[in-house]
């Protein structure tokens, strides 16, 4: 089932809202549930079953959500240097034409799989419970937007993106290219500072994350949203 209209308009502001809830997971409170976070969860699991002690595998989960913040924002922003950030965050759907170049050579949807990973980077600082709902409310809101554009795009430019789906898998990325490169040209700095909040984000799991502090890790991750809010009010408009 595909998204509304109202849906994809307001689509950050869901995105946004289904974050809040995992972080706050509210229903732990009504439940008498543990607050504990499921970066210490996924830590404390092989240590106690004794295949490596718990400082251990504290590192090797935050290395796990430093490589899952990294991918995100790449995958975010190679996407966006083909599109540029004002078509990106427009609140209305664009179709002036198939575009395969950059990841849209190997993947169709390089910005929702971006946001997914991103989104498990920053589930490791949500409660169990909220990462649970987090990871899958995303998923399933990003499954419906990709409905929606992909029924409007089909609508729109017809028999030449039937052809380039037939190719370019949905979600998954190819190893190889599954289209011919294209001469278009990527602009890469407007793309990193249309994602600069992912970058963010990476900053602050590849810095902070190593006080092993996810209150830390959270207010990093509130200083890149406000940082891309500001810059975002001056990057150029379509």
């Amino acid at each position: 089932m595909k998204a509304s209209t109202f849906e994809f308009r307001f689509r950050f502001l869901i995105l946004a809202t289904i974050f809040v809830l995992g972080f706050a997971a509210p229903w732990n409170y009504w439940l008498h549930l543990d607050s504990i976070r499921t970066w210490q969860l996924l830590a404390a699991w092989p240590a106690r079953s004794g295949w490596i002690s718990f400082s251990t595998a504290t590192i090797a989960v935050l290395l796990l959500g430093i490589v899952w913040a990294l991918k995100g924002a790449f995958l975010r922003t190679w996407g966006t240097a083909y599109l540029s950030p004002s078509i990106v965050q427009d609140s209305a759907m664009h179709g002036e034409g198939v575009i395969e170049a950059g990841p849209y050579r190997y993947v169709r949807n390089p910005l929702y799989l971006g946001n997914f990973i991103h989104t498990l980077a920053l589930a490791l600082l949500m409660p169990p419970s909220g990462a649970i709902f987090c990871v899958i409310a995303i998923g399933i809101f990003q499954f419906r937007l990709i409905a929606a554009e992909e029924s409007f795009l089909t609508a729109k430019l017809g028999a030449p993106y039937l052809a380039y789906c037939g190719k370019v898998p949905r979600l998954i990325p190819a190893l190889t290219p599954r289209v011919p490169a294209s001469t278009m040209q990527p602009k890469w700095p407007i793309a990193f500072l249309g994602e600069i909040y992912m970058w963010g984000v990476v900053v602050s799991f590849a810095i902070l994350g190593w006080r092993y502090n996810s209150i830390l890790l959270i207010k990093g991750v509130l200083i890149s949203l406000g940082l891309s809010l500001i810059v975002r009010a001056f990057l150029p408009r379509r």
